[in-house]
């Protein structure tokens, strides 16, 4: 591969590219929906990680959810694709962070990824799930991207 090759990156399939920025994205955009109906919940599922300060779980339990939105949509339809894949990777390594220091705390909380009520327990299926999306999110950011926009 030459070096103007390599200043491009990879290339994805058409195919998969829009598979990964809907099944990556879309699984953002719906997991924002019920924080940001339910802050104040959201909230309260961090403050079981007993990982931030009081003073910022209310500042996190708003913004999060909001930039899940915005960076989920941006996958999907294309627009600042790089950058949306980015925040998503960011956001992807500090739940696994997170996930991984409930496990080692040994604490039986919910996750609060798709509903700030009831949920699914903090578990190694999280992990798992959230490397595979991981995985994509981090494909998009390296890959070179074309056209493919909505």
């Amino acid at each position: 591969m030459n070096d103007s090759a390599a200043a491009r990156g990879i290339l994805l399939p058409d195919w998969l590219e829009l598979i990964v920025r809907f099944l990556v994205g879309g699984t953002f955009v719906y997991a924002s929906f019920d924080k940001i109906l339910h802050p104040a919940d959201f909230a309260l599922a961090i403050s079981h990680y007993r990982l931030l300060p009081g003073d910022l779980l209310h500042v996190f339990a708003l913004l999060v959810p909001w930039v899940e939105l915005v960076a989920g949509l941006g996958m999907i339809l294309g627009f600042a694709r790089r950058g949306a894949s980015a925040l998503v990777t960011a956001m992807l390594v500090m739940f696994v962070a997170a996930i991984v220091s409930a496990l080692a705390r040994d604490l039986d909380i919910s996750c609060g990824c798709f509903s700030t009520k009831g949920g699914h327990a903090v578990g190694l299926s999280l992990i798992f799930r959230d490397i595979a999306l991981l995985a994509g999110a981090v494909l998009l950011w390296v890959c070179r991207g074309v056209r493919r926009s909505f």
